[in-house]
């Protein structure tokens, strides 16, 4: 048998979102660690839609995706590019494919996070406050590259 045959994935989603060189972070109450937002991409849901709809759920901010498309064309829909895909394990013969995607909030006024069942906290941390937090190597390495693309993206428009 080969290995692969063993092991069985998901596709997933983490969205960074920045609001004001700030990056939204909630503390998983299973995993007890600061992650994103994210998680199952669900059956018939488009990749970029699970995106928005898991900061909605988990920390009921609404957002818009910040990022590349394919082609500059109407037809065919054409979905905004992930900025990275990782591959996790998660537990023996189980992985996520994890597409991480950069976002803001559509109402930067409106950034009052509320968090669920997940997590038992929410919060908007700078750079500097995600070293005394002690966050894992690539949430942090995650966010300075979100920031840097949303200011990036924000000074454009």
């Amino acid at each position: 048998m080969r290995v692969f045959d063993e092991l069985t994935r998901d596709f997933t989603v983490a969205t960074f979102v920045v609001c004001k060189a700030k990056i939204l972070l909630l503390w998983h109450r299973k995993l007890q660690k600061w992650l994103p937002p994210g998680g199952h991409v669900e059956p018939n849901e488009l990749p970029d839609e699970a995106a928005m709809r898991e900061v909605r759920e988990e920390a009921g901010v609404e957002v818009e995706l910040v990022g590349e498309i394919g082609l500059p064309v109407e037809s065919p829909r054409q979905l905004m590019r992930p900025a990275g895909i990782q591959l996790e394990d998660i537990c023996p013969g189980h992985q996520h494919i994890d597409l991480i995607y950069f976002a803001r909030p559509i109402d930067p006024s409106q950034i009052t996070t509320t968090g669920n069942a997940e997590s038992e906290a929410v919060g908007w941390f700078s750079l500097t406050e995600l070293a005394a937090l002690r966050v894992i190597p690539d949430v942090r390495l995650w966010a300075e590259r979100a920031i840097q693309a949303v200011d990036l993206a924000s000074s454009r428009t």
